[in-house]
This record gives structure tokens, C-alpha cells and sequence, in this order.
């Protein structure tokens, strides 16, 4: 009976603690969606007066963002304009011994359109005034009258530095600079993909329209902060926003998003959370290019998580032609760009070090309803030029004089596996189809690579299968073999088109269940 007595009180005590787990949990996403109604007093800035600050701004005609008039800075060619650095012994922060130091980039060559830069410190912002002492301008020559033409903005955008891999080196850990693009990097990446803060009718003919961060404020961290947070003013023709970032450095660096938005005009596609990124060649790319190289890429693949539980993998390619595939879905769970080829010897490119280029997992808080996760790739022929962009569109209609609101998170991560799953994609090949070697063969063959713990076994045991489909043409073969060197198995599957773009889909099935990633691609005749 005291056996029971306990037991019972131990149950009770881990059903306590749960529901504290739980409870501090909301109570965590609460303060964070909530914050900005704290109350502040008048002249305190907050995140709610920047809401109504950009409301107040979609109501006005829009203006465009002034931009410099004339002088060298605006003339600045790549080289020369690289060759300005920020003197981080001057910085603002130089002297605070903080964990974090906010460097500035200038204002000139392909940026010429200032912003305005805020520092808050005890919810009072502060204007950053620009001094010529931030920087070391290299080999560059400037005339009185040039610091004149920048006297009323000096600065393109900030990144911020952090211990990031090293007690004892600030790494740079997040850069806002160029209309509503920014990066971040988690522990032992390299720059690759970027994120914005909205697209809009991107891949339509009537042209795209790139929204700006014209305003950040920056909130200056306490001594051992390791989180930081960052508020943003976005505006363009159509539309006005205010945002607020959270960002927590680690070997998978976060940032939290909120965004507010009010609309001039109404838009024909939003894009939500959108990720840029640069496929040149792979694995499944017939190379048309004349590189000693066997891949070049930031990103090899989207990864999709349904409102059904699917996970989906589109491998990237670069085709002749602009390719636009959208994935209807309702209340998305997630959707990312990710480089999941770790192996230097894939690349051999010691300068670029592709390998080492993060993965951005995009997480929705709440429900963002119906709409579509859209990927576009952009033929190209250099690596200098982003090509892939990815991003959510909601299905309702976006109307005037409404806020809408999208709250996220970005995982700046090497991969994002699903968990629940038996088997992931490792890599997709494509050629000719029919018997390797033989002359008049027809169609497309796909080995698509699957890895993952329980395959040799499922393998071994018969107990596999290959679930390959088409919606135009024919799927004519499908068979699996086992990967002595991944120990996972290869589908081969073989496809004869009928002239027509297809969707194409493969799993693996095990007991008549699918137990992998669903591998998806469109074929487009050439």
C-alpha cells in the first residue's frame, strides 16, 4: 500500500513537472509574440510604436529611399569598395567588452542607398552618427567634398561579431546589407545562402519587386548576453513592415522572426521567409560546364515537412530553362534550403570551401494556413550569380488596410534530417536509361541514394521496396541495391517521358508503408 502510496505521488510529481514544462514554454513564445505591448514610457522605443510607425507608412505614397547624388563612393568598383574595412578598435561597441561588437558596413559601390542606424540602450535610440574613423579606407582616395556627398547617411548595413568557434575570436555571426537580404552562420560554416525579409512576385513577367530595410535599431546587450535583438523597418512600393529579430549564435545559430505587415496595393504573390541560394552543378547535373571541379553549389536540395507529416526532397539542378514548382500544402511545418553534401573531395574547391556552407531551416510558428512552398531555379552560367530561391505563399488574398503577421524561425544548421523517418535522401544521379554501355538506349535512369540506420537490415531481410511514380510518361524499371559504401540502398528507377514536364516521385516502402523521405523532381523535355 506505501509502494503504491509513492508511486502514485511520483506520478503526480512528473505530472506537475510537465505542466510547469509546459506551461513555461507558452509562457516563453508568449513573451516573445508579445513583448512589444509592453508598456514604455513617451520617447522609449518599442516594438508596438514600430508597428504603428510602418502603418502610419503604408498610408502615405510611397517614397523612394534616397540614394547618393554623385562622388566616388557611388562610382566604387568591387575591388575598390572591398577595400574599405571597418576599424573594429573604433567601433561603437570597441571599448564595452561586450560578447557581442557591431561592426558597419559603408555606404558606396553596389550600395547606394544609406539606411538609418539605431542603437538602443535602456529602450532609448540613439542615432549612429557616421565617423570617418570606423573605417580604413585602403588604397582608396577621397576628397573632402566625396565625405560631403555622404554626410547625411554613411552606412549600407551592420554585421555583428561574436565568439562564435573560439573564446578567444569574435567571428562575424550575422550580416544585414542590401535591400532585405541578410546571412548568419552557425559554428564552422562559411557565407553561402541568404535570407530576406519579403519577395514579392518573384518569377512573374511584369518583374519583381525588392523591398528595403530602410531603419534597424539594434539593442546594445548587456556585458554577457548571449542573445541579441534586432528591430527593422521595411518599405517598398507595395508594402510596409515592421520586424523584430532574435538571434542565439550556436553551433546551429536561431534567429526568431516576427513580421508585421501593411500593404500599399495589394500584391499578386507574397513571398514568406524566402531563402536565396546558388546551384551551379552537382551530382545530377549533366555538366555543361568546362570545370575541373565535380560540384558547385551552396544548397543541393529543398526539404519540405507538410501539414500532412510528408517529407518531401526536390534535389536542385540548373537547367536551361526557368523552373518554377510549388508544392501545395496547408499549415506547413517547415520547408528549408539545405547543402547536405559534407565531402570536400566532392568539391575540390579549397578557396570556396562549399562543403563547410550552412543549411536554413525555416520553422512557422502557429498556423499559416493554405497556400504553397515555391522553389525557382534560374538557369545560370557563373557561381558569383544566386539562381534558387524558395519561400512560402499563402493562398489567401492579400488585401490593403489589414496587418498580417508571420512569425518564424531561422536554423542556420549544417542539416535538417527528419526524425521520423526510417531513410533520407544522400544523393540523386541521373543519365541515360536502359542497360548501362548499350548504344540506342532511351529515357532517363535516376539513382536516387537513400541512407540510414535500419536499411541494411530492411535490405537484408527482404523487406523493401521501391514506390516510383510519374504523373506524365511511364515509369518502365524500378529495383533496389544495397550501398557498400553509404550502407544504404540505391533505387534505379527508369523513366520514359512522352514529350510532356512531369512530377516524378520516389520512396521507399517497407510492410506497404512509406518509411523515407518522399524524393520528388520535374522533369522537363529539352
Amino acid at each position: 500500500m506505501k509502494q503504491n502510496t509513492l508511486v502514485g505521488a511520483f506520478a503526480a510529481l512528473c505530472l506537475l513537472a510537465a505542466a510547469y514544462y509546459v506551461f513555461d514554454r507558452m509562457q516563453d513564445k508568449k513573451a516573445f509574440l508579445e513583448a512589444e505591448e509592453e508598456v514604455v514610457a513617451p520617447g522609449e522605443f518599442s516594438f508596438a510604436k514600430l508597428k504603428q510607425k510602418a502603418q502610419a507608412l503604408a498610408a502615405m505614397p510611397y517614397k523612394k529611399p534616397l540614394e547618393l547624388l554623385g562622388g566616388k563612393f557611388k562610382s566604387l568598383d568591387y575591388d575598390e569598395y572591398r577595400d574599405i574595412r571597418f576599424n573594429s578598435e573604433h567601433g561603437p561597441w570597441a571599448e564595452s567588452r561586450l560578447k557581442y561588437d557591431l561592426q558597419l558596413f559603408h555606404v558606396g559601390g553596389m550600395f547606394t542607398a544609406p539606411v538609418a542606424i539605431y542603437e538602443i540602450v535602456d529602450n532609448k535610440t540613439t542615432p549612429l552618427a557616421y565617423h570617418q574613423e570606423f573605417f580604413d579606407y585602403g588604397k582608396n582616395k577621397f576628397s573632402d567634398e566625396d565625405f560631403k556627398m555622404i554626410k547625411n547617411g554613411g552606412y549600407a548595413g551592420f554585421r555583428l561579431h561574436y565568439p562564435l568557434n573560439s573564446l578567444s575570436y569574435y567571428d562575424e555571426v550575422v550580416a544585414f546589407l542590401g535591400a532585405s537580404y541578410f546571412r548568419a552562420l552557425g559554428q564552422g560554416h562559411k557565407y553561402g545562402l541568404s535570407a530576406r525579409g519579403l519577395a514579392i512576385d518573384t518569377a512573374l513577367m511584369k518583374g519583381e519587386e525588392f523591398p528595403s530595410f530602410t531603419e534597424f535599431y539594434i539593442e546594445k546587450p548587456k556585458r554577457n548576453a548571449r542573445e541579441i535583438r534586432i528591430y527593422a523597418m521595411l518599405d517598398s512600393e507595395s508594402v510596409t513592415g515592421a520586424y523584430r529579430f532574435l538571434l542565439k549564435p550556436g553551433q546551429g545559430t536561431v534567429m526568431d522572426v516576427d513580421a508585421v505587415l501593411y500593404f500599399r496595393k495589394s500584391v499578386e504573390k507574397l513571398g514568406v521567409a524566402p531563402l536565396t541560394s546558388m546551384y551551379l552543378f552537382g551530382e545530377n547535373t549533366k555538366n555543361r560546364f568546362d570545370d575541373y571541379r565535380p560540384e558547385v553549389h551552396d544548397s543541393d536540395g529543398l526539404l519540405v515537412h507538410n501539414g500532412a507529416g510528408e517529407w518531401l526532397w526536390r534535389p536542385l539542378d540548373n537547367a536551361k530553362f526557368l523552373r518554377v514548382s510549388s508544392f501545395e500544402d496547408n499549415n506547413v511545418k517547415g520547408f528549408g534550403l539545405m547543402q547536405r553534401d559534407r565531402s570536400l573531395e566532392h568539391y575540390l574547391d579549397f578557396e570556396a570551401n562549399y562543403h563547410e556552407r550552412p543549411s536554413v531551416w525555416v520553422e512557422p510558428k502557429g498556423d499559416w494556413g493554405k497556400g504553397s512552398v515555391e522553389l525557382v531555379e534560374i538557369p545560370s552560367e557563373q557561381e558569383i550569380h544566386d539562381n534558387v530561391v524558395a519561400y512560402w505563399v499563402p493562398k489567401q488574398k492579400i488585401e490593403t488596410g489589414k496587418p498580417y503577421r508571420f512569425s518564424y524561425t531561422l536554423n542556420w544548421i549544417d542539416n535538417y534530417d527528419a526524425d521520423d523517418v526510417d531513410a533520407h535522401v544522400y544523393a540523386s544521379y541521373t543519365g541515360v536509361g536502359g542497360v548501362m554501355g548499350v548504344l540506342g538506349n532511351k529515357g532517363r535512369k535516376f539513382a536516387i541514394e537513400f541512407t540510414g540506420n535500419k536499411l541494411r537490415r530492411y535490405f537484408g531481410n527482404g523487406e523493401l521496396e521501391v514506390d516510383a511514380s510519374a504523373s506524365e510518361g511511364k515509369i518502365e524499371r524500378a529495383h533496389l541495391e544495397y550501398s557498400t559504401v553509404t550502407k544504404g540502398v540505391v533505387a534505379y528507377v527508369d523513366f520514359e517521358p512522352n514529350g510532356k514536364t512531369s512530377e516524378l516521385r520516389i520512396a521507399l516502402k517497407r510492410e506497404g508503408k512509406i518509411i523515407s523521405e518522399v524524393w520528388t523532381y520535374q522533369y522537363m523535355p529539352q
